[in-house]
């Protein structure tokens, strides 16, 4: 591979580009995979990491941010945990390796790496756009991951866990994922770290809905605080598809969760429900774009945020409605409660609209907890302690009781109390 310095490269940057030397004849892909690997590693070398001057990382200096890489350590051992749900079907992903012995009867389940291996993921390995360092990162090392097909009319009983579970080192996977017309599921993809050592977690899911699918799709991240967690997930919505997008951020030093979504067919529905929990020095960026290409689709977006300590958070969120698309009705908001002095949270939503029969509105807030709710609490014998937790956990959890699985819904909330309790 000849590759032209551009630039002068970071620490992170030198060491990405010197993993990717290292690991090259390690590294599943026939000719094809192999090929587009070459070009992504040339991509990095020559553009570096994004910096604030790139408009979509302007309040995530990825190239400032990420300052160290961890070693990959193909010894590394993680074991799977208990699901979140009891019964529930799982499939691991234990520090970077796919396991599909446990794929759910009726579903169609390949490992990634087999796909690497032929060529058939070859086609994924392409950046969507000159901005798009997660996917530049996650082609270059990508090794396992999972190929989910449900067929037409597919009802899952009980939800599927996708169990990720890092220990230390480097993870980098993918998750392509189809679901037929009529197909009726709840998914988890579960972020876990295990141990206190430092991990560089990528992670891409590209989802597809057909004509009447009605999936929930529930990402829980709870990475170490030593981590690093950048992860996106795609998507595109038939007709008459439903996509109720669950993201809850409990963990990681640097995370950046990108979610981008086109609508393609009329009568389609996304909603998108945000909770991210910061606490001590992370820096937690959701980027989040929506296109309502077609008439007759909606969308909802309420992200909630809580901050402590030094803790830094990021909504982008932006919603383009085309010049075809009326009758589009799409709201979004994004709503933070700023519980340190010295944290810091920033909100960018943004509507593109090209169509002039439409119903679109967005907004944010930023405030404290409400002394009249804090009073009315402890006019009633509540120490101030505990009313504050009991209006913060309100304040989140109005966002969980929208799930429908009573189990889940408990759960989420036992891990949300454990996260205030601590960082409160």
């Amino acid at each position: 591979m000849n590759i032209q310095t551009a630039i002068k490269m970071t620490a992170a940057e030198t060491a990405l580009v010197d993993a990717y030397t290292a690991q090259i004849g390690d590294l599943i892909g026939d000719g094809a995979v192999l090929s587009a690997r070459d070009t992504l590693v040339d991509d990095l070398k020559k553009q570096g990491l994004p910096t604030r001057r790139v408009e979509a990382w302007h309040y995530t200096d990825l190239r400032a941010l990420l300052r160290t890489v961890p070693v990959a350590d193909p010894t590394a051992f993680a074991e799977r945990v208990e699901p979140l749900v009891a019964g529930s079907s799982v499939m691991t992903v234990l520090n970077g390796k796919a396991d599909d012995k446990t794929a759910p009867v009726g579903v169609n389940v390949r490992r990634y790496a087999e796909s690497l291996a032929d060529g058939v993921a070859a086609p994924d390995l392409i950046e969507r756009g000159s901005d798009d360092a997660i996917g530049r990162i996650n082609g270059s090392f990508v090794r396992d991951g999972f190929e989910i097909e449900l067929p037409e009319g597919t009802e899952l009983e009980v939800p599927l866990e996708l169990q990720l579970v890092q220990s230390l080192g480097q993870s980098h996977t993918r998750f392509p994922v189809t679901f037929g017309a009529g197909t009726k599921a709840t998914i988890i993809e579960r972020h876990l770290s295990v141990s206190d050592e430092a991990s560089l977690v990528t992670s891409v899911t590209d989802l597809i809905l057909d004509e009447g699918a009605d999936i929930t799709w529930i990402i829980l991240q709870q990475q170490g605080a030593a981590d690093s967690h950048l992860a996106q997930i795609n998507f595109d919505l038939g007709t008459n598809a439903q996509l109720k997008l669950f993201v809850i951020n409990a963990g990681g030093k640097l995370v950046r969760q990108e979610i981008h979504g086109v609508v393609t067919g009329e009568g389609a529905d996304f909603k998108l429900r945000g909770i991210n929990l910061l606490g001590g020095e992370t820096h937690t960026d959701v980027t989040f774009t929506l296109g309502h290409d077609v008439p007759n689709t909606t969308s909802t977006e309420v992200i909630r945020n809580v901050l402590f300590d030094r803790a830094k958070g990021v909504f982008q969120g932006q919603i383009r409605v085309a010049p075809d698309a009326q009758k589009t009705d799409a709201k979004m908001a994004c709503n933070t409660l700023l519980l340190s002095d010295d944290a810091d949270f920033s909100a960018k939503p943004e509507l593109e609209i090209f169509a002039d029969d439409v119903q679109c509105g967005h907004g944010a807030t930023v405030i404290d907890i409400n002394p009249t709710h804090l009073y009315y609490l402890q006019a009633r014998g509540i120490p101030e302690n505990k009313a504050r937790a009991m209006l913060v956990n309100a304040f989140v959890d109005e966002i969980v009781e929208e799930l429908e699985n009573e189990a889940l819904i408990e759960t989420l909330e036992t891990i949300i109390a454990d996260w205030l309790e601590k960082h409160a």
